[in-house]
């Protein structure tokens, strides 16, 4: 039976796709992005203390993707995989953009090349509205250019430059009302283009780090008294007790603010039925990366975002930084109350898919990485036709605990795999049977790893050159003899591997003898198995890495 239902929604899709749309309406598309909220941050996800009706009834009504995967640990790189389609490295974004300066010094651009391929600029084309209201960060500051240079009709913006959301400087609980002015304009927007197909992003501020609710948002949780042995929080809880001034305060802050961002979700759901669209709106609603590191200093209360069983935090390539919510809800066509657990999808097929469903054929022209997943969405559960890639350039603070695995992940089958850019440094997990990521069975599947390793690091020499990668080769992670033959821009350091170690003995040997100690090579390499690299380079096993051991050696022996 829901074989027959698939191909009946599959075959309206394609009837709408050659219809005039006076004859049959393409569907909206609203599109729900929070930012840092965790796999485990709601009621219907088993969260024991937060309470998130309309999100439950988002659940209720449609569809939870349980296996959906953003395209990166942090935000500006995970928001640019679901506007263009493609790999935030194909674009040289590899973290958060930030001010020129930090963004010259990690190789970055200051903002996503607006000739990039856009959804919303697809859309456009096609005769849909379209609209962006919240928090942009594909680049903010002088010269950025505004959401109406990549296909927007019309925007108010938070992290970017165009006509803005509000002031945060002068506005009080800015952010703690911020969700209900995104809902306003987005309320707004769809009455006033409720007469023709309308595609919008509602992107918001919380849970992001700094959270300050209203008074009398705090008081739905007045009294709340957390346990710090939950289980629905793992064993980070108890390290997290040791920095907490109040855990009961600072949880009460989180559950308040994730509550309020939950009621403007409701009342955006109400409008829909009020307006008589809800019938022909599709709503997918994610998060662009995990919950927030409690280690951070700001984050004292979005610091308690929940990963749910899952391993790691936002910046960690484990499944609780890059796994997030894939709610999708259209009645009618996607089924209701469906949990898959099965299909694998990601950020990167967004467009494809929302095309499909639109009708908007591709250019022929436009490499996209993703695929269209719109039979998954109507209910079909199916293994994708291509694994889904990672990449993540820059150390984690405090990573001692096994927080950050190597740079290069990917996602095939029911397999993850993790390498660095040499092929070394093999991590393999099931994560059907292990979604904590807690037994690496890469002893048990050598012709396994060996296949995935081969795919991995074939897509990793295929990215353009970054100056990123080579600084991260600097620090001693290393990259495949591929992508480190390729030319970067003069402002990214020596090209050769010898030079780069060179310059790294240099900046590391404190005590300017021309050898590294252990504590020397640990302190400037600032990863966890620092002392397992510096075994491989050091050939005679007297504790000190000449320069000829570590400029001229090889860490693959």
């Amino acid at each position: 039976m829901r074989a027959w239902l698939v191909l009946l929604s599959l075959f309206s899709v394609v009837e709408a796709r050659g219809a005039d749309v006076d004859v049959m309406r393409r569907p909206n598309f609203i599109f729900i992005l929070t930012d840092d909220q965790g796999w485990g941050d709601a009621g219907f996800a088993g969260h024991p203390y937060v309470r998130t009706p309309a999100l439950d009834r988002l659940k209720r009504e449609g569809t939870w993707l349980q296996q959906f995967y953003v395209a990166a640990t942090v935000c500006s790189p995970s928001r640019t995989a679901f506007m263009t389609g493609q790999y935030p490295a194909r674009h040289g974004i590899h973290g958060h953009f930030s001010t020129p300066e930090q963004n010259r010094s990690r190789a970055m651009p200051n903002w996503l090349n607006p000739a990039a391929p856009m959804l919303p600029r697809l859309l456009r084309g096609a005769g849909y509205a379209t609209a962006h209201f919240g928090k942009w960060h594909l680049g903010h500051g002088e010269g950025a250019p505004p959401p109406s240079d990549y296909g927007f009709d019309v925007s108010k913006v938070v992290n970017g430059s165009g006509p803005r959301l509000g002031d945060e400087s002068v506005e009080s609980y800015f952010r703690a009302k911020s969700t209900a002015q995104i809902m306003d304009e987005t309320i707004a927007f769809i009455r006033a283009n409720r007469e023709r197909p309308f595609f919008l992003n509602a992107w918001t501020l919380l849970p992001h780090a700094k959270l300050d609710p209203t008074p009398e948002q705090l008081s739905e949780y007045a009294g709340l008294q957390p346990r710090a042995d939950d289980p629905a929080f793992g064993s980070w809880m108890q390290k997290y007790l040791g920095q907490a001034k109040s855990l009961s305060d600072q949880m009460q802050v989180y559950c308040a603010s994730l509550s309020d961002l939950d009621e403007q979700v409701g009342r955006l759901l109400n409008a829909l039925d009020e307006l008589g669209l809800a019938e022909n709106t599709v709503i997918f609603y994610s998060s662009d990366n995990g919950p927030e590191d409690y280690r951070v200093g700001n984050a004292a209360n979005a610091g308690l975002g929940s990963p749910g069983v899952l391993r790691g935090r936002k910046r960690s390539m484990y499944e609780g930084g890059i796994r997030t919510f894939g709610l999708v809800r259209w009645p009618g066509h996607v089924p209701a109350g469906r949990v898959d657990g099965v299909s694998v999808t990601g950020a990167v097929d967004f467009l494809p898919t929302v095309c499909g469903l639109a009708g908007v054929e591709l250019p022929a022209e436009q490499a996209g990485d993703g695929e269209d997943v719109s039979d998954i969405w109507l209910g079909a559960e199916r293994e994708r036709r291509e694994p889904l890639y990672w990449e993540w350039l820059f150390s984690v603070q405090g990573a001692a605990d096994g927080y950050q695995p190597p740079p290069l992940a990917m996602r095939y089958g029911d397999w993850k795999l993790f390498a660095d850019h040499r092929g070394e440094r093999l991590q393999l997990f099931n994560i059907v049977a292990d979604p904590s990521e807690q037994r690496d069975v890469l002893a048990e599947q050598p012709v396994l790893a060996e296949h995935l390793k081969k795919r991995l690091l074939s897509w990793s020499s295929g990215l353009p050159a970054s100056g990123a990668r080579e600084k991260l080769l600097a620090e001693g992670l290393g990259v495949s003899g591929a992508a480190a033959s390729k030319k970067t821009d003069a402002r990214s350091g020596p090209k050769d591997i010898a030079g780069i170690r060179a310059a790294a003995l240099k900046r590391w040997d404190t005590d300017q003898d021309g050898e590294l100690t252990l504590d020397e090579y640990r302190t400037g390499l600032k990863q966890p198995d620092a002392e397992q690299r510096f075994q491989r380079f050091d050939a005679n096993g007297d504790g000190r890495l000449t320069r000829e051991e570590f400029v001229g050696g090889s860490v693959g022996k």
